[in-house]
């Protein structure tokens, strides 16, 4: 019968098997990045696991230029809000459509590695590392115009096309905010086309948790144009009107004449 230490031993050996799938990805493809920071970035980028699968599902008929654009279930009436916005609109019509939706760690990897003639940290501007990507949470999206009218996707060129400018003016309206604006102090290249979802407000269904997974993100660097919640001023009760209560002067003294 094996002893408690055996057993012990034989777990501990488990958990470090299990975990070399992880510090392989955060190594990334051709060496070590560089340590988190204090706040838990690498190279810019924070932390983010996979989304659950069960929350992933096909994005509306038709948004996707890949058959398997998928995203997670509470953005998608958001989505489709902003679709049927952007259809009505005769400068846009038809033209936006999903170049990258959900990208788990695993395939994140791969997008990270595929251009090897930079550094990793290089890659790093453009491209999140392995385990670092809002892709991966689901709530992200990089829009792409069709036709693109000879702007490559996911270039900069995109900002100046009508149906970017659109985003800009209306996406938050949606629940969506572009998450690396320009001149962003995230060391993050500026990308127009990369909006996250965070919810019209936190009392819409799943906003909450999308909020949570992106809050230091949202509070260290703020998206622009990023979702921002109306103030709201509740009067509970009329406040009593003061009495105000006259001063009365005092009587003036009577001069009493000096008998001679």
């Amino acid at each position: 019968m094996p002893t408690a230490l055996a057993v012990f031993l034989r777990l501990l050996a488990l958990l470090t098997i299990a975990s070399m799938p992880i510090v392989a990805q955060a190594q990334g493809c051709d060496g070590p990045l560089p340590p988190p920071g204090p706040d838990g970035r690498v190279a810019g980028h924070f932390p983010y696991g996979d989304a659950s699968p069960a929350d992933i599902v096909p994005a509306p008929p038709g948004f996707g230029l890949k058959p398997y654009c998928r995203l997670h279930r509470a953005m998608i009436p958001d989505l489709q809000r902003l679709l049927d916005a952007a259809r009505a609109d005769p400068s846009v019509g038809g033209t936006l459509h999903g170049l990258s939706c959900h990208r788990e760690v695993a395939r994140q990897r791969n997008v990270f590695c595929r251009d090897r003639s930079v550094s990793a940290a290089e890659r790093a501007i453009s491209v999140a590392p392995p385990g670092h990507s809002e892709h991966a949470t689901g709530y992200a999206i990089d829009f792409a115009v069709r036709p693109a009218r000879g702007c490559p996707d996911a270039e900069a060129c995109m900002a100046a096309s009508p149906a970017a400018r659109w985003l800009i003016a209306n996406a938050s309206r949606f629940g969506f905010e572009m998450s690396f604006p320009a001149g962003n102090q995230q060391r993050v290249k500026w990308e127009p086309w990369h909006w996250r979802w965070v919810g019209t407000s936190p009392a819409e269904p799943g906003a909450a948790q999308a909020r949570a997974i992106f809050a230091r993100a949202r509070a260290q660097f703020p998206a622009n144009p990023g979702v921002r919640d109306l103030l709201k001023v509740r009067v509970t009760g009329q406040p009593p009107v003061p009495v105000v209560t006259p001063v009365v002067a005092p009587p003036a003294p009577v001069k009493r004449g000096r008998r001679r």
